[in-house]
C-alpha cells in the first residue's frame, strides 16, 4: 500500500508508482512509491567491513532521472516513442490510455487554491503521477489526509535516502520526524530535484497537516514515528537475513500498510483492517519493487544501496554485484526466481484484505497498486533483463489495469491471468521451481474458489493481434482523426 511509498525513488508503499511512470504505485509509497514506489523506503549502508556484496566503481548517475533516462531494453521496458507503438499493436489498450490521459487533464485543474494545499498536490503530481490519478477517486476529507500522509513518509524518505547526510545527523532527524510535523517553520535542505523542492518548503506541508482531523493527524503521527525509528535502526544495520528483509520492509511499507487502514478507519467508511493484512498489503508492494530495482540500487551513488538479503542472494554469488555480469546471468535468474517466490506468500493476504473493502473509490485505491505489483513479478519472473535494465509493464497494459479494475472479479481476474503467466516461465531446473509452482497453485485456487473469475487477455509481451488485423485498425483510427480534424 506504499503503493503509497515504497521503494524506488519514488519508490514506495506501499509503493506504488509503477502504474504510468515507472514509480511504485503505492498505495502504498514507491502509490511507491516509491518508488505507492513512498517509495524506496529507504536504504541500508554498506560498513568497511560489509562490502562484499556493494559496487565500489559504478558509473555516475543523477539519482533524480531514475525514472525519465532510461530507454527501451527488452524485457517489457518502454519509451514513449515504444509505448505508442506498443499501444497501438494492441487496440484494447489504447481507449484506456485515451482515458488515463483525460484524467491526468483533469487532475491539474482539481488543485485546491489555498497555497499549502496547491503546493501539496501539485507536488504530489511531481513526485508520483500514478499516485496522483489514483488518490483522486477520493472523497475531498480523506482525499487531503492520504495526500498529506503520502508526504509527510516521502519527505522522510528523502530524508533516509540521502547519502550525503553523514549518519550523526540523519539518525536524529529519522528518530524525531514525527514531531516536525506539527512545526509550521520547520524544514530541512537534502535531496534532489522534486525532492529537495519538498524539503525545501515542507513547512507548507506541516501547514496542510494541522488542517486535517484529529484522528488523521494521530494515524499520520503514529505511523511517521514507527517508520523513522525503523528507518534509523537500519541506516547502520545491513539486510543479512530472511527475518532482517521482512523487518526492513515492514518499516518502510508496511507500517504504511498500517498507516492507510488506520486513514480508512478515521474516515469512518471501512472497518479497521487486521495488521497482518494491511502489512502484507504493503510488503508485496516493496518486495516487487526492490526485486525489480537490482540494477538501480546496486548502481546507486555514491554508495550503492543493497536491499536484497544476503541470506538469500549469497546462496548463489559471493558478491552482490556480480549478477550484473552476463557469466553468472543463470546464477542470477535464479536468485531472482527465489525473490519472486518469497514474495508470493503475501498474494493471497492481499486478496483478503481487498475482499473486504466496502468503499468503491478506496478499493479501486488499494486494488491497482496490488494488480500492478503481481503483473510485475509475472515480468520479472525468470528475466535476465531485470539484471540489465529497467523492467517495468508497458505504459498501454497499465492503463487497461486503472480502467478496468473495479470489483474483486477484476482483481481475482487479474491475479488469477497474471499467476498463469508467470506459471508458464517456470523452469522446471529451477532451485525452487516446486515452491514456485506451489504458490502460485494457491493463488490460482484462491481466485477459482471465489466464483468471480472472467476473461480479460492480459498480455505481457507479444501482441495477440495479427498484422493484418491492425492495419485495418490503424487506418479506421487514421480515417476518424481524418473526420475530426476536417470539422
Amino acid at each position: 500500500m506504499t503503493g503509497l511509498i515504497t521503494k524506488g525513488n519514488p519508490r514506495s508503499p506501499t509503493q506504488a508508482d509503477s502504474a504510468a511512470d515507472g514509480d511504485t504505485l503505492l498505495i502504498s509509497t514507491r502509490l511507491a512509491s516509491s518508488r505507492p514506489r513512498l517509495g524506496r523506503g529507504g536504504a541500508t549502508r554498506s560498513t568497511p567491513t560489509q562490502r562484499a556484496g556493494r559496487i565500489e566503481s559504478a558509473s555516475p548517475r543523477d539519482p533524480a532521472a531514475r525514472s525519465s533516462d532510461r530507454g527501451s531494453r527488452g524485457g517489457g521496458c518502454s519509451s514513449a516513442g515504444s509505448a505508442a507503438m506498443g499501444a497501438l499493436s494492441r487496440p484494447e489498450e489504447v481507449v484506456a490510455l485515451v482515458k488515463l490521459r483525460v484524467a491526468a487533464g483533469q487532475i491539474k485543474r482539481q488543485i485546491p487554491p489555498e497555497e499549502h494545499w496547491a503546493f501539496a498536490y501539485s507536488m504530489l503530481q511531481k513526485v508520483s503521477r500514478s499516485f496522483a490519478l489514483v488518490i483522486q477517486q477520493l472523497g475531498p476529507e480523506l482525499r487531503n489526509a492520504v495526500c498529506i500522509f503520502y508526504l509527510v513518509l516521502r519527505a522522510l524518505d528523502t530524508v533516509e535516502d540521502d547519502t550525503s547526510i553523514p549518519t550523526e545527523v540523519k539518525v536524529p532527524i529519522l528518530q524525531e520526524f514525527y514531531r516536525h510535523i506539527y512545526n509550521r517553520d520547520w524544514h530541512y535542505s537534502c535531496g534532489t530535484n522534486n525532492y529537495k523542492v519538498l524539503m525545501d518548503k515542507f513547512h507548507q506541508v506541516s501547514t496542510a497537516f494541522l488542517e486535517l482531523g484529529e484522528g488523521y493527524q494521530k494515524a499520520i503521527e503514529e505511523i511517521t514515528r514507527r517508520m523513522g525509528a525503523g528507518m534509523a535502526k537500519f541506516i547502520c544495520k545491513e539486510v543479512e537475513t530472511v527475518d532482517d528483509y521482512e523487518e526492513y520492509c515492514h518499516y518502510v511499507a508496511g507500517l504504511v500498510g498500517y498507516g492507510l487502514s488506520r486513514l480508512f478507519y478515521a474516515a469512518g467508511t471501512e472497518d479497521l483492517a487486521p495488521d497482518s493484512l494491511s502489512n502484507s498489503m504493503g510488503l508485496f508492494l516493496q518486495k516487487t519493487n526492490i526485486i525489480r530495482d537490482y540494477l538501480e540500487d546496486i548502481n546507486e551513488i555514491p554508495k550503492s544501496r543493497m536491499f536484497w538479503p544476503r541470506e538469500i542472494w549469497s546462496k548463489y554469488v559471493d558478491k552482490l554485484e556480480d549478477f550484473k555480469y552476463e557469466e553468472n546471468s543463470q546464477k542470477a535468474v535464479q536468485c531472482l526466481n527465489d525473490l519472486v517466490t518469497n514474495a508470493l506468500i503475501h498474494a493471497e493476504d492481499c486478496l483478503q484484505y481487498m475482499s473486504a473493502l466496502k468503499d468503491h473509490a478506496i478499493f479501486r485505491f488499494c486494488a491497482i497498486p496490488q494488480i500492478m505489483a503481481i503483473g510485475t513479478c509475472a515480468l520479472c519472473y525468470n528475466n535476465v533483463n531485470v539484471f540489465r535494465g529497467v523492467v517495468k509493464m508497458r505504459r498501454g497494459l497499465t492503463a487497461r489495469v486503472i480502467d478496468e479494475t473495479n470489483s474483486m472479479s477484476d482483481v481475482y481476474t487479474a491475479f488469477y491471468e497474471f499467476s498463469l503467466l508467470l506459471e508458464s516461465k517456470i523452469d522446471d531446473n529451477d532451485p525452487n521451481a516446486a515452491l514456485t509452482r506451489k504458490r502460485v497453485d494457491s493463488i490460482k485456487q484462491t481466485c477459482r474458489s471465489s466464483g468471480l473469475l472472467k476473461s480479460r487477455g492480459y498480455h505481457l509481451d507479444k501482441s495477440p493481434y495479427k498484422p493484418m488485423l491492425l492495419m485495418i485498425v490503424l487506418l479506421l483510427v487514421a480515417i476518424i482523426f481524418g473526420v475530426l480534424y476536417t470539422k
